[in-house]
């Protein structure tokens, strides 16, 4: 039975997704191990380090033979050591070609070339996911860029905004996420096969190659020097999924506050039967926006262990890899879950468009007082101008009286400007000056740049 929020099977999918938990598991942790084990033996085989047919037997086992997990892990408890069971299962099943295995190399180096394994895995997840979710927010943009709606500063109405350009704020921002992503690739996926204190000194004068043919078997790039007390590619890869989750963070609580019924402008996709509250038979509540927003705090804590274990004592320690064992599968897993929460929303995300009209409406005309500010100050100057309409603004928003009332008490404006000449400028449709340009701006960007097809 599980006791951690990944592994109960109640909400496990509420904070990750099965093809992500996957990646992290004792069948693929210890998979990924056996790789590199295999690969290391090729390695030396073909560079002459041990038999052929050892390096043989050896690759093939480790590939081929299922080991006992739970009677592996029974040994490291009593063995106190979290790889060794798993060498001497190796050596077992390759019999006498046994003695060769994990020749030369140190824990460290299978330990961590193993998660860099994981790691690529759940990467191309996480690319594949940060893809899906840049072109559903495209498509939305583009659907929705002229589609008027109040934008807000300091969580009260300022100017009329698109909700086009509201989704296209995201979708640049997750264009640089892409870019992110496969820029850190050539970087973080380097293994570590270079010996006890990254000297190679027990691979002799081919360590270098043995590093470098045993990386290209498992397609990994190969480091310059041996990094077992360098984890900052952990740390970049963290700091890249960090910014990820706190986009997708702040999307989900900006879409909750959209949906808040004196809002209501979205509303989450609702299903027959959901149930929004035990009591109160009439919630439909923003679970899936709840989600989203909920799971980048924990995963900015996991970024932050992971920088963390960026300090490392001499040459190596266990300090610094216990933390990223944490961390590495649970920022991951919370990811994935927040990428799939949001992909799902935004196909059947439920914008009210009505809404958004009325509520552009809701202060009777002081939205647009920035609009009035600048044709009146046109005649009387910008600064008088401000002064008179902020007057004017704040009667109407005291008394919940019609702005353009307020504004034709003044002089000033009546006697230089027609009624309906102000009611042209009241009109929150035509004051969303580029918001739809930008949609488009946006879009061509990342087409330009090949992350996002053209049409």
């Amino acid at each position: 039975m599980g006791s951690h929020v990944i592994d109960l099977v109640m909400l496990q999918n509420n904070f990750s997704t099965a093809e992500m938990r996957a990646v992290w598991n004792d069948e693929t942790r210890i998979t990924k191990q056996l790789a590199v084990e295999a690969a290391l033996a090729q390695a030396e085989g073909e560079l002459g380090l041990i038999p052929q047919d050892a390096a043989k037997k050896i690759a093939k086992v480790a590939k081929e033979t299922t080991f006992d997990i739970a009677a592996i892990a029974e040994q490291v408890a009593v063995l106190k050591h979290s790889l060794m069971p798993t060498i001497n299962a190796l050596q077992a099943a390759a019999g006498d070609e046994g003695e060769f295995v994990h020749y030369g190399a140190t824990t460290q180096d299978i330990v961590d070339t193993g998660t860099v394994l994981q790691l690529k895995d759940a990467y191309n997840i996480v690319l594949r996911d940060t893809q899906v979710v840049f072109e559903k927010l495209a498509k939305l943009a583009k659907h929705y860029q002229n589609v008027p709606m109040v934008g807000r500063t300091h969580g009260m109405q300022a100017l009329p905004i698109t909700f086009g350009y509201k989704l296209a704020i995201w979708v640049d921002e997750f264009g640089r996420h892409l870019e992110r992503l496969h820029e850190i690739k050539e970087r973080v996926f380097t293994g570590n096969i270079n010996g006890a204190v990254g000297s190679y000194a027990s691979f002799g004068p081919k360590g270098s190659e043995v590093e470098r043919q045993t990386l290209a078997i498992l397609d990994l790039n190969s480091p310059t020097i041996g990094w077992q007390s360098s984890r900052d590619r952990f740390s970049e890869y963290a700091s890249v999924i960090g910014l990820i989750s706190a986009t997708l963070g702040k999307i989900g609580n900006e879409f909750y506050n959209l949906m808040r019924t004196e809002i209501n402008e979205i509303e989450e996709p609702f299903s027959k039967g959901k149930i929004g509250s035990s009591t109160m038979p009439h919630k439909r509540n923003p679970a899936a926006f709840e989600g989203l927003a909920s799971l980048t705090p924990p995963v900015l804590k996991s970024v932050a262990l992971i920088h963390e274990s960026m300090h490392v004592e001499h040459e190596r320690d266990a300090m610094s890899w216990r933390q990223e064992w944490v961390a590495l599968p649970e920022m991951n897993a919370y990811v994935s879950a927040q990428l799939a929460i949001l992909a799902n929303v935004l196909d059947g995300l439920q914008v009210k468009e009505v809404v958004m009209a009325r509520n552009l409406e809701k202060q009777h005309g002081l939205l647009l007082s920035e609009k009035v500010m600048f044709e009146v100050g046109q005649k009387l100057g910008k600064q008088t101008a401000h002064h008179l309409v902020y007057e004017c603004a704040m009667t109407s928003f005291e008394e919940e009286r019609p702005f353009i009332d307020t504004l034709f008490e003044q002089a000033a404006i009546a006697d230089a400007y027609t009624r309906a000449e102000v009611e042209q400028w009241l009109d929150p449709t035509q004051y969303t000056g580029l918001c739809a340009d930008k949609v488009d701006e946006v879009l061509a960007v990342w087409q330009t740049k090949g992350f996002l097809k053209e049409g």
